[in-house]
This record gives structure tokens, sequence and C-alpha cells, in this order.
């Protein structure tokens, strides 16, 4: 039985009950993505040129080791925030995912400066998927100018975006179908490739482990401490790769049957130098053809551009989520509420598309810059909303217990709680502390304490306080919550019992 079919009966079920408020959240967003939209989305809705090409900047910095280590720390604090953002998005899919839930078991000056701080982060990343696509296309073309090229793309990403969630969650389903066997076909080629399977029959095994070494020296600092900020500048591409998961809490709100649907998304979520504009910059395709491979470097930068498009329209769908849940809020103004008939934030929409045409500046610094430039600016404003989900994790647990409400009946429990969120919290904060330090007089990173000036600012201002445990709300919109959630039909064969477990 399709989708559509199972979505149609249910549709009637409840129409049968008198309850017809199963796909709308009136008079604002709809939930129009279905099981498998939500759940593809989950898998690799954020896979983008952060792994495919930004990767060899971080094998560059850091070395095979650093890159290794760098990823195994991102990885760790991402798994930590999507528990925590697990528990309270499977409980309440709420328009502006955690930036409203901040509201709610924080203060309202922490969700303002959390939302403003996310909306920031997704803003910058659109123009950066934009570029990175412009640079990909070089590796074929190289006289027509970048330009023609970002047209292309923004075009297509404005008008998947303004078809409403429904359309961009089919392209999501369709695009991250092509990135999932993109990269469980690199990481399978990969292995036969160190093994010597390719046509030259090298065996490189940890051959560059040995020679250049697994960690280079930064900037040409010696000993350990220049090995350790090679690790350090690492994790901020690292955390650009990672950035992104939590699309899942923006998408809640316009998901079907979300008690269903959120928790298991969260569980499916998976766990060289870029101065030139060529898309032969990716490390892969650089293996590939070290490896004597003909035709394939082609296939994989086809891939990769996909993954570039799909990102993109990812960054537009959740920077335009922000800025209406900052208005809901009441924390940016009104006008970004507002609703199309049928529940699209239309001017959230376009006006987050304006800042599409930033890609434009890689016409005069190259694109492959442009892409370095907005992910590193990107990264840290990443963390700190990473950081900010486990404190409002925290709080909300906390709620729980001064109410009552047995954490066990959520439709999605994490592991090691709270200590897995303290310790998501605390890392991603000494991350963004480090890595915003500058190394050397001539280089570095991005500054994170935006979001301290954000909050503190807010809170003198609005002169608000922690809300209480006892006060927080957990009751608000769960009669919507409710009546949009059901049970899906038992599966009547094999293969609906696999599809359901897929999706």
């Amino acid at each position: 039985m399709s989708d559509d079919v199972k979505d149609e009966n249910n549709r009637i079920e409840h129409d049968e009950k008198g309850d017809g408020s199963l796909d709308s959240l009136e008079p604002g967003l709809r939930r129009e993505m279905k099981n498998r939209h939500i759940a593809m989305i989950s898998i690799g809705g954020v896979i983008g040129t952060g792994l495919f090409l930004g990767t060899a900047v971080s094998l560059q910095t850091g070395g095979p080791v650093g890159l290794l280590l760098a990823y195994a720390t991102i990885g760790s604090i991402c798994y930590a925030v999507m528990v925590s953002l697990g528990e309270m998005v499977s409980y309440l899919p709420l328009p502006g995912g955690h930036i409203t839930l901040a509201e709610r078991y924080v203060d309202s000056a922490f969700s303002f400066a959390l939302g403003w701080n996310y909306w920031y982060n997704w803003t910058i990343l659109f123009p950066a998927e934009i570029s990175a696509a412009a640079v990909l296309m070089n590796f074929w073309i190289e006289n027509i100018s970048n330009a023609a090229w970002i047209t292309i793309f923004l075009a297509v990403v404005i008008i998947i975006n303004l078809f409403g969630a429904g359309a961009y969650g089919e392209a999501e389903f369709f695009f991250v179908s092509i990135k999932v066997v993109t990269v469980v076909g690199l990481i399978i080629l990969g292995i036969i490739l160190d093994l010597g399977g390719g046509p030259t029959h090298d065996r490189i095994g940890f051959r560059y482990w040995r020679n250049p070494g697994p960690f280079p020296q930064y900037l040409g600092i010696e000993g350990a401490k220049g090995r350790f900020f090679s690790f350090a500048a690492s994790l901020t591409q690292a955390a650009f790769s990672y950035v992104g998961t939590e699309v899942v809490a923006m998408a809640g709100a316009e998901a079907k049957n979300p008690r269903r649907n959120i928790p298991k998304a969260i569980k499916r979520v998976l766990n060289l130098a870029l101065k030139t504009s060529d898309g032969a910059k990716s490390p892969f395709v650089i293996a590939i053809k070290t490896a004597g491979i003909r035709g394939l470097p082609s296939v994989i930068n086809a891939a990769i551009l996909t993954s570039a498009w799909s990102a993109g329209s990812s960054d537009l769908y959740c920077s335009s989520r922000a800025i209406y849940g900052l208005a809901v809020n009441g924390n940016a103004p009104k006008i970004f509420a507002r609703v199309s008939r049928h529940g699209l934030p239309y001017v959230a929409v376009l006006f987050q598309s304006l800042f599409g045409f930033l890609a434009y500046m890689g016409l005069k610094e190259g694109s492959g810059r442009v892409f370095t430039w907005f992910g590193n600016m990107t990264a840290i404003a990443g963390l700190m909303s990473w950081f900010g989900i486990c404190v409002t994790y925290l709080c909300f647990r906390e709620g729980l217990a001064a109410q009552g409400i047995d954490r066990q009946s959520l439709p999605y429990v994490g592991k090691g709680q709270p200590f897995v969120a303290w310790y998501g919290a605390i890392i991603a904060l000494f991350i963004c502390i480090e890595t915003g330090k500058p190394i050397s007089s001539s280089r570095t990173t991005s500054r994170w304490d935006c979001f301290p000036f954000l909050y503190i600012g807010a809170r003198i201002w609005r002169r608000v306080s922690l809300v209480e445990p006892a006060k927080m709300d957990f009751k608000t919109g769960m009669d919507e919550i409710e009546a949009a959630s059901y049970d899906e039909p038992p599966p009547r064969n094999l293969v609906e019992r696999f599809w359901n477990w897929l999706m």
C-alpha cells in the first residue's frame, strides 16, 4: 500500500470521527510531509558539499588521524544533540522546532538568541551550497561563467521551496536516495582501492599515515602544539559537515503522523584545498583518478552535484522556517509569519531566497574560496545551536520531573540522559571557545561570542527570568498534535513489513 493511499485512508478515518485537523496547523503550516519524506530527510537531508568537497580541507589541515579524530568528536556531539532533540520534538513537534521549545523551557531571551543564531547559520549555508554547485560544474565545463550556473541552481531551489513542504519532501526523497547510494558506494570503493583492487592494483593501506604522516604541523608550528592545532582546525570543518542534522526538528511541524514519524527519523540520522574552481578537488574524485578508473569521476561528481542542490534546498527550507518560527514567537517582524492558504510561509521563503544571491561573490573571489569562507562562518554558529539544544533539553527534563510527567511515556526516550546532554553542551561550547581564539596573527577562525551577546542583551532588554520547571508549558498545541497522530495499519505481507521498517 503506497504512502498516498495510507494517508488518504487515515484522513477518511479521522474525518469520520469528526476530526478535520489532521493535516493542518490552521492558520499556519500544514502537515504535508509523508513518512518517506521525513525518513529520507533524516537519513541524509543535509549530506552535502561539507562531506564531499569540504573533507579535502580537513584532510589537508589535520592529516588522516586529525581528520578521523575530528569527525569522531563532532559525531559524538551530534549523537548527544539528536537524542536530546528527539525527546522534545517527538513530544511537541511545533512550528519553529527547538527555537519555540527554548522559549517554553528556558526563557524568551534564550529563544531569541538561539533562533537568530540558527537563522544566521542556515542563511549563510544557502549561498555556500550554491557556490559549491558552481565549483562542481567547472569539473566538466570551464568556459561558461559561474554566474550562469548560480542562476540556474538558485532558480531550481527557490521554485522547489515555493511549491511547499510536500514538493520539498518529494525532491529530498529523490536527491537523498542518490546521496545515500553514493556514500555507500564510496565507502565500498574506498575499501577496494585501499586493498589494491583498482586497475593499477596499488595496495595503499595506511601508506599516507606513515608518509607524510598522521598529523601535519599546523602553520609550521613545531611539536605537539602544531599537531594539536591541526586537529583543532579540522574540528571546524567536521562541524560544517555534521551541522544540519537537526533539520528534523524544523520539519516536525509539517510532518504527517508526527508521533510516529519523528521518533523513527531521529533513530535514522547518519550516525585538499579549494582555492581553484574545480570539482576535481573532491578527495573522492582524486582517489578515483589516482586509481586509474575512467568515467567514474564524472559519475561521482554528478552525484555530488545533486548533494549540493539538495543541501541548498534544505538550507532555504530551514532558514525560512527559522525566521517563521521567530516571527510566530514574537522575535521577528510579524510579516514573516504570513502564510498562504496552502500553508506556505511565502514571505519568509521569498525573503530568504534573496540571500542566495550572495553566491555571486564567487565570481570575483572564486567559488571554491567563497565556499570555504561560508563554511567557516557557519560551523561555529551550528555548534552554538547544538549547545542551545542540549541546554533546552536539560531544562525540559527538569520540567518533566517537576510536573510529574513520566519520561518513559514520551514517544521517544534517548539513552544515557542526562549525561549525554551535559556532554554535548560542554564539549560544543568548549570547541566554540577554543577554535574561536586566534592561533596566529595571520589566521583566525569564526567568532562564537555573538550568541551570549544576543542572549544577555535580550534578557536585560526584556527583563525576563528563567522559566520555573513547575510553570513550563507542556500542553499548548498538544490537541492538534494528538489529532494529527494515528496508528499505522499493520503490514499485510513481507514487502509492506520491510517498507514500514525502512520508512
